[in-house]
């Protein structure tokens, strides 16, 4: 098993009108992105292979794109099919192809996948309840200076939440909380006991009787997490993002704020974008800081029992980084307690 192997988000569907040209860097590969002829996304190497100009700065006509430093035109397939300085002796060549990649688009998404070779059975993540009825959805994007396994790690963290969310998220409380840990097929499932009210700004709104709460994080190969709460029969609420390793230290992240508050709905989504846009840009420099201390000191982690989360992401990605399929460890399970 291999990284390009898995579907990466390019852009949200709307970014990519007719004509545009994205530029987009993904597990170390530039590609320039666009629509075809027939409207699908197309993901090509980012390079013209004439002098080398950058085929994202180019424009796109019926469906080609065309090189800004000498006119080369691109079809949707990487072929070559015109080049204007050879006016009417112009023949189309292998050698002058250039690479593309697989696209697909769903659920508001344009993906690609880099890898030729990879198992069928490998899909895009289906984003929990996306443009179902009842259900809303506010979407962000941010770039974190750091990896993906640390960036996935803290989506799913909470014990940092009391310290560089405090009060926007969660107080230091010194409260008890219990998990159950699960490892299997790619993926960590945990589920929180004894949460209450420890909700930060919106505690009473959301949870106004301090009843225990529903709460599951989960993670899933090799760069997806995504975040349940369920307060009350009627207000539920998922948090998923997907991390787009464009290289090592540098994350592009897509967030989905989906949730279901009933008649509250429409009122709510400015007040969640704000909210989540407000906590992510705390993760942004707390992210950006651990990045640096790695720069100089190394990779090193002394855990205590909330990082079995951690430990058992970490087990997976590793796997994918040695060529396994993560999917053949063996399940683990494990209790936690902490305190928050």
């Amino acid at each position: 098993m291999k990284f390009d192997w898995f579907w990466y988000v390019l852009a949200e569907t709307d970014e990519l009108s007719a004509g545009a040209v994205l530029q987009r860097k993904v597990l170390g590969e530039w590609l320039a992105v666009f629509r075809g002829p027939d409207g699908k996304p197309v993901a090509m190497r980012d390079r013209c292979m004439h002098r080398n100009a950058p085929l994202s700065k180019g424009t796109v006509s019926d469906g080609c794109l065309k090189c800004p430093y000498h006119g080369w035109t691109y079809d949707a397939a990487g072929k070559v099919v015109a080049v204007p300085a050879e006016g009417d002796k112009f023949k189309s060549t292998a050698s002058r192809a250039t690479k593309t990649y697989t696209t697909r688009e769903e659920q508001g998404f344009v993906y690609v996948q880099l890898a030729s070779d990879a198992p069928e059975d490998i899909v895009p993540f289906p984003m929990p309840h996306y443009g179902q009825p009842g259900w809303e959805t506010v979407r962000l994007l941010n770039v974190f200076d750091n990896d993906v396994t640390n960036c996935a790690e803290n989506f799913i963290d909470i014990p940092h939440t009391a310290f560089v969310h405090l009060g926007t998220f969660r107080s230091s409380r010194k409260q008890k909380i219990e998990a159950s840990v699960r490892r299997t097929q790619g993926a960590v499932h945990i589920e929180y006991k004894n949460e209450t009210d420890n909700l930060g700004l919106f505690a009473k709104v959301l949870n106004p009787k301090g009843d225990p709460i529903v709460h599951r994080d989960n993670f899933y190969m090799p760069n997806v997490t995504s975040v349940q709460y369920v307060f009350n029969p009627k207000m539920e609420l998922y948090i998923t993002s997907q991390s787009v390793p464009e290289e090592d230290n540098r994350t592009r992240v897509y967030t989905d704020v989906t949730y279901n508050y009933g008649p509250f709905n429409k009122i709510a989504r400015p007040l969640i974008r704000w909210h989540a846009q407000q906590i992510i840009d705390q993760d942004l420099d707390a992210l950006r800081d651990q990045n640096e201390v790695i720069a100089r000191y190394g990779r090193e982690f002394n855990n205590t029992t909330a990082d079995a989360i951690h430990v058992l992401v970490e087990s997976i990605r590793d796997e994918i980084t040695a060529g396994r399929d993560p999917r053949a460890l063996p399940v683990k399970q494990a209790e936690v307690t902490f305190w928050v």
